[in-house]
């Protein structure tokens, strides 16, 4: 019985949801997107498909012991315990284990996200004493937080700017302790309980707005697959398994090729020229639609970017950063958008 609780429902079996599976993979291919904000009603598979995401995850090399699973080959990034080990000579053990997918309750509170000093014991003794927080747990991994937009703001200024420098840093009484936490945030929301800040909407990476399904033979599949998985989930994630393995074999590939991505500069004047008509602010729009449609080209198993992956990104990157007027009609800037992009 426990088992059946524990065992996920596979990523591979998720009806359509094309946009919001295709954020999450290219979040996973290259983890400097900034994350991914998934908006949408209740029951269209937000939460179990960032859960199932979990099962797809490569392994990952990690100093055994480590509270914040450093990466055994990059010195630069160690944290401070690790670095104190390595200094004294120890040779530091590795082990592999599989990226973590943390889940951040709605009601955590500051200390418990980023983790608390003992500021007694530093005083005393003149060493740092500290408690790891949910940010350190997520390090290397993925951070989730179900409606982010019931977090504390303040709350959520602390996971954005510890998703965009890499690094958490406590500071209190004039004592301060850093550590790395480099993680994919990926936070999912239903507008109808109150939106986020543009502030805040801007430093997700990418976007994805997605509704229930409205095909019915579509809805039918739905049933059954979610009737099979909870009447006998091990057999239902069995009859899964060739497909995630290929899933996992196409983004580990995708991972490998990235590096080797091109983009020519008429790519570039493109996006550019997209983010000046649709009337963003900032360049973090720019940035985001290169380093998405980069991410794309390599799931495509291409090396080289086309006008194809950027105008595919498109709505992932624009359309929570586009300016909505008061009372405007809904849908208005995905017709604006798909108006610019057929022209590129």
């Amino acid at each position: 019985m426990n088992n059946h609780k524990l065992q996920q429902y596979p990523f591979a079996a998720i009806v359509g949801q094309t946009i919001m599976k295709n954020g999450l993979i290219l979040n996973v291919i290259n983890p400097r997107l900034s994350g991914l904000l998934i908006r949408g009603e209740k029951g269209t598979a937000k939460s179990t498909a960032v859960r199932a995401l979990g099962e797809l995850l490569p392994e990952i090399a990690v100093v055994a012991g480590c509270p914040y699973s450093c990466d055994p080959d990059n010195v630069q990034a160690y944290c401070p315990y690790c670095r104190q080990r390595q200094a004294a000579g120890e040779a530091l053990p590795r082990r592999h284990r599989p990226m973590r997918v943390v889940n951040l309750p709605v009601s955590a509170t500051e200390d418990r996200v980023v983790g608390t000093l003992d500021i007694e014991q530093a005083i005393k003794s003149g060493e740092k004493k500290f408690e790891p927080g949910v940010l350190a747990e997520a390090n290397r991994g993925i951070l989730y937080v179900d409606e982010v937009n019931l977090l504390d703001d303040h709350i959520v200024d602390v996971l954005l700017d510890a998703a965009a420098m890499g690094i958490n840093t406590v500071e209190r009484e004039g004592v301060s302790f850093s550590h790395p936490a480099q993680f994919i945030l990926v936070g999912t929301m239903n507008p109808e309980e109150g939106e986020l800040r543009p502030q805040l909407l801007d430093r997700f990476g990418l976007c994805v707005t997605i509704a229930g399904i409205y095909d019915a033979a579509q809805r039918v599949e739905v049933i059954k697959r979610r009737a099979a998985f909870e009447e006998n989930p091990a057999a239902f994630t069995a009859g899964w398994e060739a497909a995630q393995i290929r899933l996992k074999d196409q983004i580990a590939a995708a991972q490998q090729l990235l590096p080797a991505v091109r983009v020519d500069d008429n790519i570039l004047y493109k996006i550019a020229g997209t983010a000046i008509e649709v009337g963003v602010d900032g360049h973090r729009a720019d940035l985001v639609m290169l380093k998405a449609a980069k991410a794309l080209a390599a799931w495509y198993g291409s090396n080289q970017v086309s006008v194809e992956h950027v105008a595919e990104v498109s709505e992932l990157a624009l359309m929570h950063r586009m300016r909505r007027k008061p009372f405007q009609e809904v849908g208005t800037e995905q017709r604006k958008l798909q108006q610019i992009m057929s022209k590129i």
